[in-house]
C-alpha cells in the first residue's frame, strides 16, 4: 500500500477502476458487459450488476474447463477456496498479476508494522510460530488440475520474490520431516508444536482468532504426549533427533504444577499475538491472554478474505485499518439495506464513521462487483482514507420483523457482559419458536455462574438489545417478541466443536468463529452436558 495514497482514496480508486477495465475489457465478460466503453464509476455500476460469487460459476465453469480469456486476459494460476453460501467449494481465479499487483502490497503492508514494533523477531527464523500459514500442507485441485487452496497454503516466495515467504515460514516446524505428508490437520497442528516446543518462540501469527483460543486446549490435551515425544527424541513416534530429558522434565514439571500446560509455560518470552480482535474474539481475547501471559501484546492482523484484500492497519489503533485504496476497488452498502444486483452503492471517499456497510469488491484476477459476505464498521479516517474493523457477517436473526445483525447481538453482549461482571469465552444465538417467539443464547462464560448471574445476564442483555435495534424495542414492547432465554453452558462444548471439524479434515485457518447458528447438530454438541458427548480421538487423525 502507497502511503500518499491515503491522502486521496477518490483518485487511488478511480486508478484502480481504469487498470481493471484497461486489462480485462476484450474477456469474455468484459465484452458481454460492454467493460471497453466504460470510463468512471457510474459508467461501471450501471455496466455490472452486483452479483453473489455463486452467480459468477458460470464464467468460473469455463475457466475451470480451460478456456482463456473469460474472465481476465491472463490465465489463472490457481483457485483460492472458500466455503459458500450453499456450503459448496467457492473458485476464486488468482492470477499473478493479481497477486503482485494487488495481493501481495497487501501482504507486506499487512506484517510490515509487526517488523518495526517487534524487529527481533526476525532475527531467528524459529522467533515466530505462524499457526495460519502452511505453506506445504496437502492441497486440492479443481477439476481442470489447477489448484484449488486456501490464502494460507498458497507460497507466495514461488510467486512473488523471496521477502514473500511467510514470517516463521523458515522455522524448523514449517515443513514437516518426510513420512508426514498425508497428515491431516489435527496431526499437523500436533506435529509442528512438538517442535516448536523445543524452541524459544517470542510470537503468534494466528490471524483467525479461533486459532489463538485453540492453541491453550490443545497444549493442555497433548502435554503428556508431548513431554514423552520430546524425552524420547521422537516426532509422531518416529526417530527425529536426540533425546531432550532436560526439557522434558521442565515441561513436565510445569505442567503438574499448573494441571496443564499454556503457551505462556512453553514459551515464556512470548512477547506477540498477531489476530483478528474484532467480531467475538474482542469479547473473549482479554480472558484468554492469561494464557499468552503478561508480556503479550495482541497486534490486529490485517483484513481480508479469499476475495480480496480490506484493510491493512498502519497506526495505534486497537482494531482495523485504513482500506488498501491501491489494491482493489470498493464499493458500499449500508448493512441495514439487503443488497440486489442493482442497489446503490457509495465509494470510498463517501463513508461516514460509526456506519457498518456491506462490501462489494473488484479487482484485477476476475471478480467484478462481487457481494463478499462480510460487514465492516467505519471507525475513523487516516488522512482521507476510512478506518475500518470487520463488524460481522452478512445475516440477519428475526422471528418478529426486528432484523438483528450479528455485530448489533454482539454490542449488546459486551453491555451485558459489562454490566454484570461475568466475561465470555464463547456465544451462539438461534431463534425459538416459542410462544411468543425469542431468541436463544447459548454462553460460555469465563467462570460457571449462579444461576441469578445468568438471570441478570439475560436482563441486561434485552436492555442492551433494545438500545441497539429500536425495531427489537417495538417489539418486545407489542408483547410480539418474548425476552432472550440466556443458557449457561459448558465451554469446553465450543472446543470439543474446534476439535471435531479439524480432525475431520479442516484446516484451523478456515474454522471460525459463528454467532448466529441455524445448524443443529452444531448447537446439540456445543450445549450438551459435560459428559455426554463423546470426547473423540485425543492423538492421532
Amino acid at each position: 500500500m502507497v502511503r500518499q495514497s491515503l491522502a486521496d482514496p477518490r483518485a487511488a480508486q478511480k486508478t484502480v477502476l481504469e487498470e481493471i477495465l484497461a486489462a480485462n475489457s476484450a474477456t469474455a465478460f468484459g465484452r458481454e458487459h460492454g467493460l471497453s466503453g466504460v470510463g468512471d464509476a457510474d459508467g461501471y455500476r450501471k455496466a455490472v450488476p452486483i452479483r453473489g460469487h455463486e452467480e459468477f460459476e458460470p464464467w468460473l465453469e469455463r475457466v475451470n474447463a480451460g478456456e482463456g480469456q473469460v474472465l481476465t486476459a491472463e490465465e489463472p494460476i490457481a483457485f483460492f477456496s472458500s466455503s459458500g453460501t450453499t456450503g459448496a467449494e467457492k473458485m476464486i481465479p488468482v492470477t499473478t498479476g493479481f497477486l503482485r499487483r494487488s495481493f501481495l502490497p497487501f501482504y507486506f503492508a499487512g506484517f510490515s508494522r509487526l517488523v518495526d514494533l517487534h524487529p527481533g523477531l526476525l532475527a531467528r527464523d524459529d522467533a515466530i510460530l505462524n499457526l495460519w500459514q502452511d505453506p506445504h500442507s496437502k492441497t486440492g485441485r479443481t477439476s481442470g488440475g489447477r489448484p484449488h487452496l486456501g490464502p494460507s497454503q498458497l507460497d507466495y516466495g514461488k510467486v512473488g520474490e523471496e521477502l514473500a515467504v511467510g514470517l516463521g515460514n523458515r522455522a524448523p516446524w514449517s515443513e514437516l520431516p518426510g513420512g508426514f505428508d498425508d497428515a491431516g490437520p489435527w496431526e499437523r497442528t500436533y506435529l509442528r508444536l512438538r517442535i516448536a516446543a523445543e524452541h524459544d518462540v517470542l510470537g503468534v501469527i494466528a490471524v483467525n482468532p479461533a486459532i489463538a483460543a485453540a492453541l491453550p486446549w490443545q497444549l493442555r490435551q497433548w502435554w503428556p504426549r508431548m513431554v514423552a515425544e520430546i524425552r524420547d527424541g521422537t516426532l509422531g513416534g518416529t526417530p527425529f533427533r536426540e533425546p531432550n530429558p532436560e526439557r522434558a522434565d521442565e515441561l513436565h514439571n510445569v505442567a503438574e504444577r499448573n494441571g496443564g500446560l499454556r503457551p505462556v509455560d512453553v514459551w515464556p518470552r512470548l512477547e506477540l499475538l498477531l489476530t483478528w480482535n474484532t467480531y467475538l474474539s474482542r469479547l473473549y481475547l482479554p480472558g484468554l491472554l492469561d494464557d499468552y501471559g503478561p508480556r503479550v501484546r495482541v497486534l490486529p492482523a490485517p483484513i481480508g478474505s479469499s476475495e480480496g484484500p480490506l484493510a491493512v492497519p498502519v497506526d495505534d489503533r486497537p482494531a482495523g485499518g485504513p482500506l488498501v485504496v491501491t489494491s482493489c476497488f470498493y464499493e458500499f452498502v449500508p448493512a441495514e439495506e439487503d443488497i440486489a444486483p442493482r442497489s446503490p452503492t457509495l465509494l470510498a471517499h463517501e463513508l461516514e464513521e460509526g456506519r457498518e456497510y456491506h462490501v462489494v469488491l473488484t479487482h484485477l484476477g476476475g471478480l467484478y462487483r462481487c457481494a463478499v459476505r462480510d460487514i465492516v464498521k467505519v471507525t475513523g479516517f487516516v488522512e482521507a482514507t476510512p478506518v475500518v474493523e470487520y463488524s460481522c457477517r452478512k445475516g440477519l436473526l428475526s422471528v418478529a420483523g426486528e432484523r438483528l445483525r450479528e455485530s448489533q447481538v454482539l454490542r449488546a453482549l459486551a453491555a451485558a457482559s459489562e454490566a454484570t461482571g461475568l466475561g465470555v469465552r464463547n456465544v451462539l444465538c438461534r431463534p425459538d419458536a416459542a410462544t411468543p417467539p425469542r431468541h436463544e443464547v447459548a454462553v460460555a462464560f469465563r467462570e460457571p455462574p449462579a444461576e441469578r448471574d445468568v438471570a441478570a445476564f439475560g436482563a441486561a442483555l434485552d436492555r442492551a438489545l433494545r438500545a441497539e435495534a429500536p425495531a427489537y424495542a417495538a417489539a418486545r414492547d407489542a408483547h410480539a417478541l418474548a425476552s432472550p432465554l440466556v443458557r449457561a453452558v459448558d465451554p469446553e462444548g465450543f472446543w470439543r466443536e474446534w476439535r471435531r471439524r479439524v480432525q475431520a479434515g479442516e484446516r484451523p485457518p478456515r474454522v471460525k468463529d459463528r454467532v448466529f447458528q441455524d445448524d443443529p447438530g452444531v448447537w446439540a454438541r456445543v450445549t450438551a452436558a459435560p459428559g455426554t458427548q463423546d470426547e473423540g480421538s485425543v492423538t492421532h487423525d
